[in-house]
């Protein structure tokens, strides 16, 4: 996912075309929490009005309170959009660079164990499950390695992003040139300016809509790696060492948990221990 709120500061009250109350906000703002564990500040109000303003404008409300005690009711169909609409998925390719040759060593230690399997629980439009194929791939030297690796999401647009696999080249430059070359299939004459994952690395991807706020996981362990990067930061302590109790169980004995570089588990130490830089195993095996 990578999903976080970001401020937008566009719409001030005098330029809205709907009445946006400290109420409404604050209803908002319990309803997100509540789906998706995002806990928002005052500063984003004018974020948020902006961003559910275009809901209203598609479903036809004329205020706020419509709008949420539609949001609310038991038939309700808009509970996708309300979340899709008030995340941003900011990724990129190797991101976090020093995390992936560590992965990769982490696999070829396991080259004899049998399939290896990881999981993206934040996989965006596909960047980061696409990245650890690509090192799966030169982890094994070969396009088709003895790994899985599942790859989910809270919205559902990002993840038919992901499935197709399909990126312009400006997302692609920083890559070095013989990654594009061995990795990628590059578009021509109408699709000129894009490029796509090998079908083999796309095969390697499991991708499915999942909300880490959910009792229970349709995921089935161990894994012998779990990416969880830059979304803990948005969730409040109490929320983040849930959701760790429930990846703990899900990974093998040696399997390691890749955070973010601002995100840190001292809270759950009883559940996991720092490895090296961002990167932790369980504290009991």
């Amino acid at each position: 996912m990578h999903a976080i709120i970001d401020c937008d500061s566009r719409s001030s009250g005098a330029e809205r075309e709907y009445k946006f109350t400290i109420q409404d906000f604050e209803r908002v703002k319990k309803l997100i929490y509540n789906r998706a564990g995002i806990s928002l500040s005052p500063s984003k109000q004018n974020m948020v009005y902006s961003r559910l303003a275009k809901r209203l404008r598609a479903n036809g409300y004329s205020s706020f309170k419509h709008y949420l005690d539609s949001l609310e009711s038991p038939d309700s169909h808009e509970w996708e959009a309300f979340t899709n609409a008030l995340t941003t998925n900011l990724t990129s390719f190797f991101r976090e660079q020093h995390h992936f040759p560590i992965l990769e060593r982490h696999a070829e230690q396991r080259r004899n164990a049998g399939k290896i399997h990881l999981w993206c629980s934040a996989s965006s439009t596909g960047e980061e499950p696409y990245s650890m194929a690509i090192s799966m791939a030169q982890a094994f030297n070969t396009l088709t390695p003895p790994v899985h690796i599942l790859a989910t999401d809270l919205d559902t647009h990002v993840l038919a992003k992901a499935k197709a696999g399909i990126y312009s080249i400006e997302k692609l430059e920083k890559l070095p040139k013989e990654k594009l070359r061995k990795f990628f299939l590059k578009g021509k004459g109408i699709h000129a300016g894009y490029a796509m994952v090998r079908p083999e690395l796309r095969n390697m991807v499991t991708f499915r809509q999942l909300n880490l706020l959910d009792n229970g996981w349709p995921v089935r362990g161990p894994f012998d790696a779990i990416f969880c990067r830059n979304v803990m930061i948005y969730f409040d302590k109490q929320t983040q060492y849930k959701i760790l109790q429930k990846f703990a169980p899900l990974l093998a004995p040696n399997g390691l948990l890749f955070a973010g570089h601002s995100e840190s588990f001292q809270h759950a130490a009883d559940l996991f221990k720092l490895r090296e830089k961002t990167v932790y195993e369980l504290a009991k095996k």
